[in-house]
């Protein structure tokens, strides 16, 4: 990335101070990401799936009624974040994959710490996959720890598992082990270990993080679809997915990590502006349609 890419894509995302009350959270997080531009070539329309408020993220050019669908969860540390938030991302891999998006509303803590996002986010994979839809599911941060969460809550109800999964800087391991939340944390222009504690004791709201549905990382991966990883190397998150990638190797995952050198948390959030971001979203649409799924790469 140029040096002036890395100015612009840091001018807004600077560590914010602890203490805040989810409702500043929220609206802080809501003036940076709810109105970025999506490009006059989408439209989002208010819907709901499985019972759970969701946006259709429609593209010109993409089938809205093709077999497969992307169901994209939103990141925001299961605090702050909305569909339109997560459209900012479901909409460029659609445009890129060629696949249809759903972006879930799913709740919040703390009024609604876990299990409810993962009731919702299986509600809305429930129905999706009920309608005869090929899902993949797809999530950044939080949204990328929701996204392991649901594949392992499907399996162990016994239902067929998505065709495929993309997490953008996941969460993964909230008993928070990582060694990168420590020795990233200069680099992390957005996070520091105290700031991932934060949000985790939000959402667990005393429940074990050591719960498999809270910390996949911890869970035995074994049956899991394709999944691909995206991380960059400024991030106290780097071993989230580091590991992710180790632990689903060794359950015999197909599973492919992608690390930009650099990049800070959820860079993807910076296309059009961040060269790597354009880059990465097109490398999640090409690993998507190596597997079958899509109308071809934009």
């Amino acid at each position: 990335m140029s040096r002036e890419q890395r100015a612009v894509a840091r001018s807004y995302i600077t560590k914010g101070a602890l203490g805040r009350t989810p409702e500043q959270q929220r609206a802080e997080f809501d003036e940076i990401f709810a109105e970025l531009p999506l490009g006059d070539d989408v439209t989002l329309v208010s819907t709901n799936v499985g019972g759970v408020p969701a946006l259709d993220v429609q593209v010109e050019g993409v089938d809205q009624d093709a077999d497969a669908v992307i169901l994209y969860l939103h990141g925001g540390g299961y605090v702050v974040g909305s569909a339109r938030t997560g459209a900012n991302l479901a909409a460029p891999l659609s445009r890129r994959s060629g696949l249809p998006a759903v972006s879930l509303d799913y709740r919040l803590a703390p009024e609604h710490p876990f299990p409810a996002a993962v009731d919702d986010a299986l509600a809305a994979y429930k129905a999706l996959q009920g309608a005869g839809r090929d899902v993949v599911v797809a999530g950044d941060s939080a949204g990328g720890n929701l996204t392991l969460a649901t594949m392992l809550a499907a399996r162990r109800e016994g239902l067929p598992l998505p065709s495929a999964a993309v997490v953008f800087s996941p969460t993964t391991d909230l008993t928070l082990s990582g060694a990168s939340l420590d020795t990233r944390s200069d680099a992390d222009p957005l996070f520091s270990r105290e700031h991932i504690a934060e949000y985790t004791e939000t959402y667990l709201a005393g429940h074990d993080p050591k719960d498999e549905l809270v910390s996949p990382l911890l869970a035995d991966l074994t049956g899991l679809p394709p999944l691909l990883i995206q991380v960059g190397s400024a991030e106290v998150l780097l071993d989230d997915s580091l590991r992710l990638a180790v632990a689903a190797a060794e359950h015999d995952v197909d599973v492919s990590l992608d690390v930009v050198a650099g990049a800070p948390h959820v860079f993807q959030f910076n296309v059009g502006v961040m060269d790597e971001a354009d880059a990465a979203l097109t490398r999640a649409a090409h690993w998507l349609a190596h597997r079958g799924f899509g109308g071809g790469v934009a």
